[in-house]
């Protein structure tokens, strides 16, 4: 009996010896069928991929489709080679005659893959009659064209000179455009008594700067600070920015009132008026702002008759004569006074 083979070597039966072999066909049916769609699958389709720079100037070649996929040129305009349509064909276009791939444009990486670390165009080509489709990925490599860029040129921070120790301050990022290693890498911060810097690693978003207090502040030593921080990039040259940083010292009550002289003496006429200046006494404070303002008074010691004959002015210091003249007539001592800050009394 004569057999007829098809291309695989599978042998068809005639149609009188098909009921005999049922069974023995429809398995290697199902085995053809396979077969068959895979052989398709392998020769309609292939994976290329290219590797260019951003910023490549458009008309810029790519690649050789046509020559990497081993494509005849002759028979390449009739089947319609070309580029699938999608959101790739602003950005790169084949040449239908020689399956030449090129930039349409000029490319800049952070434009087209925005924030993401690897930049990969992916598109497909396709042959007509036969139908071949083919995927084509484009990978976009960064250069280092941007600068680390603070939101700020200048940042004001406000710590109490009662932060202790160990005290953090998180400051804010710098922005690199470029992704890999030419993000921003490292942070520095200028020379200083009073601080230093820690990094805190927060994976895809990048890198924070931390101020931390290694010293106590004192306001009266000190009552501001200026530190520069520095970005720094992974490029090669690197590329930096910077961030000045001004600190207000906010203060506390923790400094007492101290007078100009350990002792205030006067001499007071008999018969002076009640109204009379006697002497006016003067404290100055270090602390800043409401605890630096001196409120005088006398001292808790004076007795009581003092105070009916004598008042402190709890502004000015001035002390002036109350009490008639009657009641100073054997006056004749010395009594105490103090000064109070309106923050914290000392």
């Amino acid at each position: 009996m004569r057999r007829i083979m098809d291309a695989f070597g599978f042998a068809l039966l005639p149609h009188k010896m098909k009921q005999r072999g049922r069974d023995s066909w429809r398995q290697r049916s199902a085995m053809l069928g396979s077969l068959v769609l895979f052989l398709f699958f392998g020769a309609a389709s292939a994976q290329l991929k290219y590797s260019i720079s951003e910023e490549l100037e458009e008309g810029s070649f790519v690649g050789n489709i046509a020559k990497d996929l081993g494509i005849d040129l002759n028979v390449m305009k009739q089947r319609g080679f070309r580029i699938m349509p999608g959101s790739t064909e602003s950005v790169f276009k084949v040449n239908e005659n020689d399956g030449v791939l090129y930039a349409n444009q000029k490319i800049d990486r952070e434009e087209v893959c925005k924030e993401s670390n690897v930049c990969l165009i992916n598109f497909k080509t396709v042959l007509e009659n036969p139908l071949e489709i083919h995927y084509v990925t484009v990978e976009i490599t960064d250069l280092n064209d941007h600068s680390p860029a603070f939101p700020e040129k200048t940042k004001r921070l406000e710590i109490s000179e009662s932060a202790l120790p160990g005290a953090k301050y998180q400051l804010q990022n710098a922005y690199d455009p470029d992704g890999g290693t030419n993000s921003v890498q490292q942070y520095k911060i200028s020379q200083n008594d009073h601080f230093r810097l820690e990094i805190k690693d927060r994976g895809r978003d990048g890198k924070t700067p931390v101020l931390k207090l290694q010293k106590q502040l004192d306001r009266e030593a000190k009552s501001s600070h200026k530190l520069v921080l520095t970005a720094i990039d992974g490029g090669t040259p690197p590329k930096s920015g910077t961030v000045e940083i001004f600190i207000d010292v906010l203060d506390v009550n923790d400094n007492m009132p101290v007078f100009t002289k350990d002792t205030y003496s006067a001499m007071l006429q008999e018969n002076a008026a009640v109204g009379t200046t006697v002497i006016q006494v003067n404290a100055t404070d270090l602390d800043d702002g409401s605890n630096g303002e001196v409120v005088y008074s006398f001292g808790t010691d004076v007795k009581d008759k003092i105070l009916e004959l004598f008042d402190i002015d709890s502004v000015t210091g001035e002390i002036t004569v109350k009490g008639h003249k009657r009641k100073r007539k054997k006056l004749k001592g010395i009594f105490f006074f103090s000064g109070l800050t309106s923050g914290c009394h000392y």
